[in-house]
This record gives C-alpha cells, sequence and structure tokens, in this order.
C-alpha cells in the first residue's frame, strides 16, 4: 500500500523547489515590510543617524588632527 502511494506522488521539479524558495524570500520581504511600518522603534531614525554623524566626524577629526 504505501509502494502504490509512494509511486503516485510526484517529484518535485529544480523549477517548484526554486519558486517555493522565491515564494519563501517574498513571504519574509513582505512580513518585514509590515514589521516597519507598524512602528514600534525604540530609537529614532534620526537619532541613530545624528550619532553616526558624529562618529565619522569624530574618525575623521583624529584623523585629520594626528
Amino acid at each position: 500500500m504505501s509502494e502504490q502511494k509512494k509511486a503516485a506522488k510526484p517529484e518535485r521539479t529544480i523549477e517548484d523547489v526554486m519558486w517555493g524558495r522565491v515564494e519563501r524570500r517574498r513571504a519574509r520581504i513582505r512580513d518585514e515590510i509590515k514589521r516597519n511600518r507598524a512602528g514600534g522603534h525604540k530609537v529614532p531614525t534620526w537619532v541613530l543617524a545624528a550619532v553616526l554623524g558624529v562618529i565619522v566626524a569624530g574618525w575623521l577629526y583624529l584623523i585629520i588632527t594626528s
């Protein structure tokens, strides 16, 4: 009986596997976009940008003055 069920089930092709990967990736991207749009960020983006600017400016200052 199990051999009949096994024989009746079609094998997955390479295209099916690749399409499944694409669909899973798209679903992950959609979920991430939903999470990002929902907000709930602890630190505003402008604060992160300002901190990065201060770090880069400090690094450049050290390079120029040394």
